[in-house]
């Protein structure tokens, strides 16, 4: 609050924030201080789901100006890198990113960006939409990884935010049926509401158990799986689970190392792939948001104003609701 509040630089714009979501990754550099190499040294602002309004825009900024609705990108190359020139700027190993120690992220009053990753969002597109398309976005990055198209039959493993946003970018894109998997009957009716065609709650059974039940209701195993738990038991499961010849795209993050049944996908020649963030997704997002092809509101389930960003992190490391949204404008008004 007491923050002073920052000049933009030549390239860059200050924005008002408006609505910033709080992400897994938030929560437990809140409760840990660190998520793997990534250590928190000095004191850091969280926040990196976000969008805001433009009050001030440097020099060389031409497209954008004040009064502008926008979202906000969190990766911004440093340096125009061997990444950068091939359009994979997210494995720049120099990225800036929001809330990435030592980085600041955007959960605050005023906040400056470079313009450049600051996407200017249509009437029709709300605020709390634009701070969506940050995890929106590693559901277009994940499914364009594993491929998904028309027809495709998709098993999604995990149901939180990541999940439910796999979902709804694999049925966009054409996918003919999705099932998914997870321990909460609360969070699978969730999927369903965002279009998943068929849920399994996971109990105990084995990662073998668990691939046959995919199998029984798809009628056939899938050419894809997004595995969005990063729980060492999922990834067996997804291995077992997907078709040869398949992917698996793996989206959650657990334990550095994992046993894994590796031969039985180098035998079926199941392609593993991993995914960093993303790139390149804010325009396709925000086109699809603007015309209406996806609806991520839904995924909404709590709002806190900037005051109550404690009870805020609170009810998301309870796991209660599916995305918690913190509302930084004291001034609006909208529901």
């Amino acid at each position: 609050e007491n923050r002073p509040i920052p000049e933009p630089g030549p390239n860059e714009v200050l924005l008002r924030m408006h609505s910033v979501g709080i992400c897994g990754s938030d929560v437990h550099y809140w409760q840990h201080g660190r998520i793997g190499d990534f250590v928190v040294k000095n004191p850091m602002v969280l926040g990196h789901e976000a969008s805001g309004t433009v009050v001030k825009v440097g020099s060389g900024v031409t497209h954008l100006k004040p009064g502008d609705r926008v979202a906000i990108e969190p990766g911004v190359p440093r340096e125009v890198d061997e990444f950068c020139k091939t359009g994979r700027y997210n494995l720049s190993p120099t990225i800036f990113f929001c809330a990435t120690p030592p980085d600041d992220g955007n959960l605050c009053r005023y906040y400056k960006h470079s313009a450049s990753y600051c996407y200017k969002l249509p009437d029709s597109v709300t605020f709390e939409e634009g701070a969506l398309i940050e995890p929106l976005s590693v559901g277009i990055h994940a499914c364009k990884r594993a491929g998904v198209t028309l027809g495709s039959k998709v098993f999604v493993s995990g149901s939180g935010p990541i999940g439910l946003v796999n979902v709804i970018v694999a049925k966009m894109m054409g996918a003919a049926a999705v099932v998914v998997t997870d321990l909460s009957a609360s969070r699978l009716q969730k999927a369903k509401e965002v279009g998943a065609d068929f849920i399994i709650q996971v109990k105990n059974e084995t990662p073998q158990e668990v691939a046959s039940k995919v199998e029984s209701v798809l009628g056939c195993m899938p050419e894809i799986t997004v595995e969005c738990t990063g729980v060492q038991a999922c990834i067996q499961a997804g291995i077992y689970a997907t078709r040869s010849g398949g992917t698996l795209v793996l989206v959650g993050l657990g334990p550095e190392m994992v046993t894994v049944p590796i031969v039985n996908a180098a035998v079926r020649e199941v392609d593993i792939r991993g995914i960093f963030r993303y790139c390149n997704t804010w325009p396709v997002a925000i086109a699809l948001l603007a015309s209406k092809r996806i609806n991520v509101k839904p995924l909404v389930t709590h709002r806190f104003p900037l005051e109550k960003a404690l009870e805020a992190f609170e009810t998301t490391k309870k796991g209660e609701g599916v995305k918690v949204m913190l509302k930084c404008d004291p001034t609006d008004q909208s529901p």
